[in-house]
């Protein structure tokens, strides 16, 4: 059984998979992530800290959310967001379409270079005729 202390929180919880915080702690920062989800959807031309500030969430887990792609803003908001890759502007995530299909492409080509090569064929056996042999000794 794995154990870890809550990133947000402290208290100890089952850790699985990747999870830094509790199922209480993420249970709370769903419903944060709802909260900032409708405001959003109600005030599209909102900004980062008004966001924040009308929420009352963070600004660094906005931007978490926006990492994931869980959230996306229009680009009349003034929120600017670059491709980490290229540096070309993009509404959400890490890294723009173009960059995406490049990455894709690189690890598609990998993967096949990784593909297991066949085997080389045996040389073909010559037949046992039977008979006895003899060990020198």
């Amino acid at each position: 059984m794995n154990v870890r202390n809550c990133g947000r929180c402290g208290r100890m919880f089952n850790y699985v998979a990747n999870e830094q915080i509790c199922p209480n702690c993420k249970k709370k920062e769903e419903e944060q992530f709802q909260t900032v989800k409708t405001y959003i959807q109600e005030n599209p031309n909102a900004g980062l800290k008004q966001v924040s500030d009308e929420c009352e969430v963070p600004t660094k887990l906005i931007k978490q959310w926006i990492k994931e792609e869980r959230l996306e803003f229009t680009s009349g908001t003034g929120i600017a967001l670059t491709c980490e890759s290229c540096g070309t502007p993009i509404t959400t995530g890490r890294f723009c379409d173009k960059c995406k299909a490049a990455m894709m492409t690189g690890l598609k080509d990998t993967a096949r270079g990784m593909a297991p090569k066949p085997a080389l064929q045996a040389a073909p056996k010559k037949e046992d005729k039977g008979g006895m042999r003899f060990i020198r000794t």
